[in-house]
């Protein structure tokens, strides 16, 4: 927290190489001692001692949390100069272009912390400050770690608390990746439309408990994907609205402690000219630092993302089922030999793993809320396996979304011929005769095609129940996707 990082890791002057140390190490002391840094290291003792502490999830932070620290870290810095903070211009605009070096993601690679940490994320927040004034002391000429020129604390983290930084940046990093989550949703959904065009005119069986029902089409069923698709679409963009209440300024339970009303009331409209993104400061920045569940909000979204990638995956894995012994009505694009076994066997291994990342993202939606509810108090010191859940799930979800739409959705193709049979064949295909020979007379012709052993299209025609022209009208793309059946007057 702001005050706390000078007494739980907060670094202090290095010590200078002695006669026969090591030129290219550095020492950093603390509270707990001393440790030993590369001398050139951008990242210091708190980013060290975090290092060792935290070996979980064996990846840092996503990178995209990482440029989103660094353009809430320039806010401030701005904030600050505005305030007249520094005198140094030389130094001010030092701090500024490192800050914006971290916001371009190119000090990336030093944001060298585990995903999963202890301390609601300090010990990101010491990283990205301690690179930051590092970066800023190069740009200066000068080694890293002299912090009695440019202090992690003193003047990086001005004005701030890991608790008001790393939830505005973890909502950052959420807004941008959403919004690549949207474009992917929105392109998966064309490629649905596309097909549903492509088969609009292809007649087959639509099938309710697994079982035969009533007859459709197969661009009306891909209708139904790019529909779903639509919604989630929709959903994805206007949750962006919750995030876009952030508690910056609020240090570090919401009541700005520590920071002049000045730069609490100007901070944020830092953010929105350098983000190009309408956030807004929480009225209540103490409940905005307290609670958690805006998140939890945004991964309900996700998650029905999730839900609609899973079941599209499902279902075009069993419409291509077989080729010959199962339903066969669609091809998918052949991707890759399925078997070391069975010669000739192509598996739909790209409907497979979507689905596997689309229910990882569900499992993630069930983390962040009880992340969430674990919250306690003023903050919830679990904002770290949230953050990474969440934009871990948008990543899998638009990639998930790339993927099936390029590598399977676009190479679709129909079995028509497969489809034409499975609807004559089908009891369907008698359901369809019902305008025109009512349960009795459609029953009938059920009766008569098991009895003789015919399709129901032979069966209506020979047993005389329907001609020839009748059934192909009944059975037409504009019949079965008619809303209803025709009314008296023939509409």
């Amino acid at each position: 927290m702001m005050r706390e990082h000078r007494d739980n890791g907060g670094s202090q002057n290095p010590e200078p190489a002695a006669a026969g140390v090591d030129a290219n190490v550095r020492i950093e002391r603390d509270a707990l001692g001393e440790t030993a840094l590369p001398a050139d290291a951008l990242w210091g003792i708190h980013t060290a001692r975090a290092v060792a502490n935290f070996p979980l999830a064996g990846s840092p932070v996503h990178p995209e949390l990482a440029r989103a620290y660094g353009a809430v870290k320039l806010a401030c810095a701005r904030t600050n100069r505005a305030l007249g903070v520094w005198a140094d211009d030389a130094k001010a605009d030092a701090i500024e272009r490192a800050c914006g070096e971290m916001a371009e993601g190119s000090l990336s690679a030093h944001i060298v912390t585990d995903a999963l940490q202890g301390g609601a994320g300090t010990s990101l927040n010491m990283n990205v400050n301690e690179v930051v004034a590092n970066r800023t002391l190069v740009l200066l000429g000068l080694r890293p770690g002299r912090y009695d020129v440019v202090s992690p604390l003193d003047d990086v983290n001005l004005h701030q608390s890991t608790n008001d930084t790393f939830p505005t940046a973890l909502r950052l990093a959420a807004i941008r990746l959403l919004r690549v989550l949207g474009g992917e949703v929105l392109a998966l959904q064309e490629a649905f439309q596309a097909r549903e065009r492509a088969f609009a005119h292809v007649v087959k069986v639509g099938r309710t408990e697994m079982q035969d029902a009533v007859l459709t089409t197969l661009g009306r069923e891909m209708g139904t994907y790019a529909e779903a698709f639509n919604r989630d679409r929709w959903r994805v963009c206007k949750c962006e609205e919750r995030l876009r209440v952030v508690n910056l300024g609020g240090t570090a339970i919401g009541t700005g402690l520590g920071a002049p009303r000045e730069f609490i009331f100007g901070v944020v409209d830092a953010l929105r000219e350098i983000t190009g993104i309408g956030f807004a400061r929480a009225e209540n920045l103490v409940e905005a630092t307290a609670n958690a569940d805006v998140f939890v909000e945004v991964s309900g979204i996700l998650k029905a993302c999730a839900v609609s990638l899973a079941k599209v995956s499902s279902d075009l894995r069993l419409l291509s089922s077989g080729p010959e012994a199962g339903l066969g009505e669609i091809r998918l694009p052949p991707r890759q030999a399925g078997s070391s076994v069975m010669p000739g066997k192509v598996n739909p291994v790209i409907p497979e793993a979507v689905w596997q990342a689309a229910t990882l993202a569900m499992g993630h939606d069930q983390v962040i809320a009880a992340a969430a509810a674990a919250g306690s108090l003023e903050i919830n010191p679990f904002l770290p396996l949230v953050a990474h859940s969440l934009l871990e799930s948008c990543d899998l979800l638009a990639r998930a979304c790339h993927v099936l739409r390029r590598h399977c959705v676009e190479g679709i193709e129909a079995d028509e011929a497969r489809c034409r049979r499975q609807v004559e064949n089908s009891t369907a295909a008698v359901t369809a005769l019902l305008p025109a020979l009512g349960y009795g007379g459609a029953s009938r012709v059920l009766g008569y095609a098991q009895e003789h052993r015919l399709s129901v299209r032979e069966a209506a025609i020979r047993g005389g129940f329907v001609t020839p022209e009748q059934f192909d009208e009944l059975t037409s793309p504009e019949a079965v996707c008619r809303l209803g059946s025709p009314g008296r007057n023939g509409r």
